[in-house]
């Protein structure tokens, strides 16, 4: 099946051209048989399970991240809110199946999108909100992502997750079905209490203890449920190899700490371990192999790439070295259907001694153009350079193929022809890939080619989510926004007084957007309006013109001078 919709896809993706290369068989691989058959792990249903403390409804293959239930007294306990509001509406309608209690308390895992962003249908559900509950950096984490960092995260984690891909096309992306973040607007709910290290609470009879837990993200925390043997490790344990580095981006993952949360989890004898990802594992013997064999594969990988940074490899030299031993890599838990030995190297290697790999031909390297330029040359020209690309295509030689269309690219000679063919290295390289991450990035990629490609939002903004940004973060993104080029470099400075006694004013000096609540200079522009107004124009839910026109935002009759000052960060 797999191999049939990879050579559609290839037909539909390249127009046919007399230059075009002869058509490629892409190979389905038995790799990729097996991450056909990891879909198994991702069955939508929920399952209850009678736990000695009480029934725990576990609901699976609703967008990527799992939903927890745990029934109390009164009342019942959401871990984890799903990927949007659509899924949590879906999840939610069978929960009440099992139990209709009201909702008490919603927990975050972690900051992710695929956990917290279905939160706010529980608003929807009853009268009182539930107590939202999470670490005390989770917010901080969701605000960059939403704020500063959002058009990247979006564009990567789009290749990533496939989610502009047809159907057919997208097997799973490694620990759920699919991301259904953009099937409705976001749903996310800012915690009403967090902590540090841990926190032990009831709620509704159920005995809960919280731990940091840092891991995939800095956020992290497990969930022990004592009288229910029961524990929730968030994303620390899932059924692939753990995304040490995520290829979407992301801060640097603490693996030591890692290590050491998974070892805190062990402490306790868990009977039974609910993931956020993949399937729920019952019984004490079993779920202490799993997690040992998992801390230990991340330990290896740890400390044999330690082993050869000290020793003088590069970090691309480590990547091929190290492989897990046969007593890890046969584990169903560390096949790489989501990260991978090599890209963890790299990311622990930067994590310790930061981007430079010690060579000193790589400190100031000759940009991409200088490099390109003289590969050209090396091959005889730029004809020979493109006739290199054809033969590399038709070799089925596609890595070479793909940075061989890099230096074209660099060189401004991306034609049609040159798009054609790396259209299809990225298609033979992402379809015979097993990993999901590379595999939808490549197929995405290779989408992204056609002339006609549009890229719809991944993230959906209304004013309920709105509310949940805070208004310095939207500051923050005005500040990143900022082009100097946009700007005549002269001095000046915009004061916004809100409705609520809060100020802010931007101040433009030196190229850069400085953000302050200092507003007792002379200001140019004196801006008055509410939170919400300005938030809905910084992120175009609302043209600044009307807002103007209808005196939702008064600048003492200087209009022109706003929207003129708007327009530098555009």
């Amino acid at each position: 099946m797999i191999k049939y919709f990879a050579v559609i896809l290839l037909f539909s993706l390249i127009s046919c051209s007399k230059n075009s290369p002869s058509n490629i068989d892409i190979p389905l691989t038995s790799e990729v048989e097996k991450l056909i058959e990891h879909s198994e792990e991702f069955k939508k249903e929920v399952i209850t399970f009678d736990t000695p403390g009480g029934k725990i409804h576990f609901a699976i293959g609703f967008g990527i991240a799992n939903s927890i239930m745990v029934e109390g007294n009164d009342g019942n306990i959401i871990i984890d809110a799903a990927d949007s509001v659509f899924e949590a509406k879906q999840i939610y309608n069978l929960f009440s199946e099992k139990d209709s209690k009201p909702v008490k308390a919603i927990i975050y895992t972690h900051n992710h999108g695929d956990h917290t962003f279905g939160a706010a249908h529980y608003l929807t559900t009853q009268e009182d909100k539930p107590m939202v509950i999470a670490h005390e950096d989770t917010d901080f984490y969701v605000q960059r992502i939403i704020g500063i960092l959002n058009p990247v995260i979006t564009e990567r984690s789009t290749r990533m997750f496939g989610t502009l891909l047809p159907k057919e096309d997208l097997i799973n992306v490694g620990i759920g079905p699919s991301l259904n973040v953009s099937k409705s607007p976001n749903g996310y709910l800012k915690p009403d209490v967090t902590f540090s290290n841990e926190l032990k609470t009831s709620i509704s009879g159920v005995e809960i203890e919280l731990y940091h837990a840092p891991g995939e993200t800095n956020d992290q925390l497990f969930v022990w449920l004592p009288k229910h043997k029961s524990l929730m490790p968030g994303d620390n344990i899932y059924k692939t190899f753990p995304n040490l580095y995520t290829i979407r981006g992301t801060t640097h993952r603490d693996v030591k700490g890692w290590i050491n949360s998974i070892d805190k989890m062990q402490s306790f004898s868990p009977e039974y371990l609910f993931p956020s990802h993949t399937r729920p594992i019952v019984g004490k013997k079993e779920i202490k192999d799993i997690l040992n064999t998992y801390r230990d594969a991340i330990q290896y990988i740890h400390d044999q790439t330690i082993r050869l940074m000290n020793q003088g490899f590069y970090p691309d030299e480590i990547s091929e070295m190290i492989k897990l031993p046969k007593s890890l890599s046969d584990s169903p838990f560390l096949y790489e259907f989501y990260g991978t030995v090599r890209w963890s190297v790299k990311s622990i290697f930067n994590g310790y001694l930061g981007w430079f790999n010690g060579n000193p031909s790589e400190l100031d390297p000759l940009s991409r153009t200088q490099k390109a330029q003289r590969i050209s040359a090396l091959a005889g020209g730029d004809e020979e350079l493109i006739k290199s690309l054809k033969i590399a295509v038709d070799n089925e030689d596609m890595q070479w193929a793909l940075e061989l269309s890099d230096y074209l690219i660099s060189l401004d000679l991306f034609t049609s022809e040159v798009k054609e063919l790396r259209q299809k290295a990225l298609i033979y390289e992402g379809s015979k890939s097993s990993n999901p991450n590379k595999r939808n990035y490549f197929l995405t990629s290779a989408l992204e080619l056609n002339d006609d490609f549009e890229s719809p939002s991944l993230l959906n903004i209304d004013d309920s989510i709105l509310n949940q940004i805070s208004i310095d973060t939207l500051f923050s993104v005005i500040s990143v926004r900022f082009n100097p080029e946009n700007h005549d470099k002269s001095l000046y400075k915009a004061c916004f007084n809100f409705n609520s006694g809060l100020n802010r004013s931007i101040i433009l000096r030196n190229d850069v957007a400085v953000i302050s609540d200092n507003t007792e200079q002379v200001c140019n522009i004196e801006v008055k309006t509410n939170e919400i107004e300005l938030k809905r124009v910084l992120t175009g839910l609302k043209s600044p013109i009307t807002s103007l026109a209808t005196g939702s935002i008064q600048t003492n009759g200087m209009n022109t001078e706003f929207l003129q000052f708007l327009s530098i960060f555009r």
